[in-house]
């Protein structure tokens, strides 16, 4: 979540957080981190973190980029600070306004095991599309978790698209 959202709408994410979502930092002021110095870099991340923790009672240890931006100096800003980058890569174009209809065809023929889709809170249609998007993912018989669950921990680098690849 971006701190600015967080800072408008703090009673939603504490039901978010309550229902038990997992909530990730997304920067404070959803900038473009690439032109960013390593310190600005690693004050978007913790502010937005603050905001988290002051609504949920926890730290996230995620941290999305703005934008998929990622170079080395946004990777070690979060590394650094015990952040896991992550990063998506199958955009349903959500923040276009396009239906549910029309996002779940954009991912349909590609979405496999491993996945992680791009999605935005507060576009117009995302919120009521999510019950259909997620029946129709297990319906393919994938198993939906949250990015904790799927992501590498140990072992691992990142290269400059914020992508994990685990060390053989």
């Amino acid at each position: 979540m971006v701190g600015d959202w967080i800072d408008k709408f703090p009673e939603v994410v504490q039901k978010i957080s309550k229902e038990g979502h997992e909530i990730a930092s997304h920067s404070n002021t959803h900038p473009h981190v690439n032109n960013l110095t390593y310190e600005q870099n690693v004050e978007e991340i913790e502010k937005s973190n603050d905001k988290i923790e002051k609504i949920t009672g926890s730290r996230t240890k995620l941290y999305r980029a703005p934008y998929g931006e990622y170079n080395n100096t946004v990777i070690k800003s979060a590394t650094d600070k015990g952040y896991f980058p992550i990063q998506w890569n199958l955009d349903t174009l959500d923040y276009t306004g396009i239906t549910g209809e029309e996002m779940w065809n954009r991912i349909k023929d590609k979405i496999k095991a491993g996945d992680i889709v791009l999605s935005h809170n507060g576009t117009k249609n995302t919120a009521k599309s999510l019950d259909m998007l997620i029946k129709n993912i297990k319906q393919k018989g994938l198993k939906v978790v949250t990015v904790s669950e799927l992501i590498y921990k140990e072992n691992y680098t990142i290269n400059v698209n914020g992508t994990q690849i685990k060390d053989k």
